[in-house]
């Protein structure tokens, strides 16, 4: 069975975003780029919230094909055009989206139909409301956290109405000359 492992930027004080959903305290760089670019590459689905969602189709579709494009930029624009989307929606319809699957109801039943289809680790983007929801349905099976040297005070948690523990096995951590710490967990 396919996981689906949740990819997010974190305060060390357990934000994902602060108060009105800023995010310029996330620290990216090319070493972060290009660890993370290796592991995405794998990926044969995104995961997305509605709002991350429509902020990725907004820039990743011709990012690439901008004069000024990054490596960054070609490869994961590139990335983004190929792999399977997966929008967590009550709003959006998926008419016209190519490559686009939009949930709006029945999230547990939807979300372990793709679970079991062929295919590799289902990556969750961002998405902090998406990923409440999956939190609390027990659909999350791994964190890929990136801990930034930052304490904000304030802001969107990661985690929020947890009810039962959740256990976790770390598998790998890595630090980045940037001060940002991978940690790399698995639901036990």
């Amino acid at each position: 069975m396919r996981k689906i492992i949740s990819f997010m930027h974190i305060s060390l004080d357990g934000f994902v975003a602060g108060s009105n959903g800023e995010m310029d305290w996330i620290k990216v760089d090319e070493e972060i780029f290009d660890h993370v670019g290796k592991r995405i590459s794998e990926g044969d689905t995104a995961l997305y919230g509605r709002v991350t969602y429509q902020m990725m189709e907004n820039y990743w579709p011709t990012a690439g094909d901008k004069p000024a494009a990054t490596k960054h930029d070609i490869e994961h624009s590139k990335w983004y055009n190929k792999v399977h989307k997966v929008v967590l929606s009550k709003t959006m319809k998926d008419a016209s989206l190519t490559n686009t699957t939009i949930i709006s109801d029945n999230l547990s039943n939807r979300i372990n139909e793709i679970k079991q289809t062929a295919g590799n680790d289902i990556l969750l983007f961002g998405s902090p409301t998406a990923t409440h929801s999956l939190i609390q349905l027990n659909l999350i099976d791994g964190y890929w956290l990136f801990v930034n040297p930052i304490i904000l005070g304030q802001g969107i948690p990661l985690f929020v109405d947890i009810t039962d523990k959740i256990k976790l096995n770390l598998l790998t951590t890595r630090q980045f000359a940037s001060g940002v710490t991978e940690l790399n967990y698995i639901v036990d």
